[in-house]
């Protein structure tokens, strides 16, 4: 590792290019017009770089957006996402985008760097007026929580005192946050398989891998190609590489990053923990890493009930959080604080009512298998509702893992056969209802939740956590979640 690519020093080269003291007449070329794919077109041409975009669709909306950014003076070219705009020295792509776009590989036969905007971010970071330094980021990623754990890191760093946001894959874009007028003193950036592949220079203070499950594997090729993706968060690691003691995996990527001398690594789980671990005992979040004397001594950081909601896997994201809380230097009573402030977003896990002795949960932002394992291991017995887009998943593991778990299940959707047999081969005791086809909706979830009712006894719980995607239903996961707890409610109410 070169010295110029120390974490800490402002970036202002661009590999393979001359050294520029700015950016002004620069072609660069802005793949997709989406959200991040603005954000880095408007960013660049205030920067003065001479900016294209490019994006396969011509839609109503994409139309709008272009003519947002052409009224600055971008180029936009609609319709054609694949042509390289002739004289371009610089890509710079929306996570989305596949490796294999022909747009890529003309780049590559060219000679041309790609960036993403987390690398465009890294690399335009400042020092911050304090310091001299840029702010330190303290990243994670994962197949699952990610969300949930940079939220509660950015609550503790904020009861710690400092300036702080939860930023990248979530919240404030990335590029926003390291150009603010006010400087931020450290990140919480959740970043995505998608960012990572596109992030060679990256190297954050300390980072996280939650959890590897396959997922989105149709972008990267292969499960070995995905991981390789999230094991990119480790690379120049300073302080801290952070683990799931309870998933290999992640142990693995840390064993094969190349990080800075003196940078530790640290694992995190729901037992006792070992030196140099974070975990829980007789309910209470326990830190022996970043403690004097890890031998002897442990600090104590909370416990499970700061954490809301209390579900396993929520406290392995809220120890997660801590370590990387802690590696920068936060004190124990700031974790605690910052883990009872915080509330998770909608649709995760969350509580909607209890009704005649039933507790009915929102869980839609479980999209995959792996969380929706996550979350049927928090309750039992349950009536699980399930069903949706699989994206190719297979379902025997997850439900062979939650048979012992299940009163009865509600399949809902357009791969709910996948789920259906899984069951009969795994659980075939365990009562199964279908929703009628064809039904979308608020229509489909009213007989969603009025079946749900008929299987459900005091003690229940009722728990909305997909496995899928919601596209063939409903618009997205939050919309399939809202229309869940709207139907709980009016069954409350008694109008069902």
């Amino acid at each position: 590792m070169t010295d110029s690519d120390r974490p800490g020093r402002p970036d202002t080269d661009l590999p393979g290019l001359p050294d520029l003291p700015d950016w002004t007449g620069l072609p660069v070329t802005v793949a997709g017009l989406g959200v991040s794919g603005i954000s880095a077109a408007r960013v660049l041409h205030g920067l003065g770089a001479l900016v294209t975009v490019v994006d396969g669709g011509s839609g109503e909306g994409l139309r709008a957006r272009a003519a947002e950014l052409e009224a600055l003076g971008v180029t936009v070219r609609l319709g054609d996402g694949d042509t390289l705009p002739e004289g371009t020295r610089l890509v710079v792509t929306s996570p989305g985008w596949p490796p294999s776009s022909p747009l890529f590989e003309a780049a590559e036969r060219a000679g041309l760097e790609i960036w993403g905007d987390v690398e465009l971010a890294w690399r335009l970071r400042r020092p911050h007026p304090a310091t001299g330094e840029p702010a330190p980021w303290l990243a994670v990623t994962g197949t699952n929580g990610k969300t949930t754990t940079v939220q509660m890191l950015a609550s503790i760093l904020t009861a710690a005192g400092r300036r702080t946001a939860a930023v990248g894959n979530v919240g404030v874009s990335v590029l926003d946050a390291v150009l603010a007028e006010e400087p931020y003193d450290v990140l919480a950036v959740e970043l995505s398989s998608y960012q990572l592949h596109w992030a060679s220079s990256l190297r954050p203070h300390s980072a996280a891998v939650l959890n590897l499950a396959p997922d989105h594997l149709d972008w990267h090729g292969s499960m070995e190609a995905y991981a390789a993706d999230k094991g990119r968060i480790y690379q120049g690691n300073t302080v801290a590489c952070v683990y799931n003691l309870a998933d290999p995996a992640t142990e693995a990527l840390v064993r094969e990053a190349d990080v800075e001398e003196g940078c530790r690594a640290v694992g995190f789980g729901l037992g006792a923990p070992a030196l140099s671990n974070l975990g829980v005992v007789d309910g209470l979040l326990v830190d022996r890493a970043f403690v004097a004397d890890r031998a002897k001594n442990a600090a104590e950081l909370g416990s499970v009930e700061d954490v809301s909601p209390p579900a396993p896997h929520n406290i392995s994201n809220a120890l997660a959080a801590a370590a990387l809380a802690r590696a920068y230097g936060v004190e124990p009573k700031a974790v605690r604080e910052g883990l009872r402030a915080f509330r998770p977003d909608a649709h995760r896990i969350a509580e909607v009512a209890v009704v005649d002795g039933v507790t009915w949960i929102d869980d839609s932002k479980a999209t995959n298998t792996h969380a929706a394992a996550a979350s049927l291991a928090a309750y039992r017995p349950v009536v699980w509702i399930a069903g949706g887009l699989a994206k190719g998943a297979e379902f025997d593991d997850l439900v062979r893992g939650a048979a012992d778990r299940l009163r009865a299940a509600v399949l809902i959707g357009e791969d709910r056969a996948l789920i259906r047999e899984a069951l009969a081969r795994h659980a075939p005791d365990v009562p199964v209802i279908e929703a009628a086809e064809g039904q979308t909706g608020a229509v489909a979830m009213t007989e969603v939740v009025r079946a749900a009712a008929s299987l459900a006894r005091t003690g229940d719980t009722v728990l909305l956590a997909p496995a899928c995607a919601s596209m063939d239903m409903f618009t997205n996961y939050g919309e399939r979640g809202d229309l869940f707890a709207a139907s709980v409610r009016e069954l409350a109410d008694g109008d069902q």
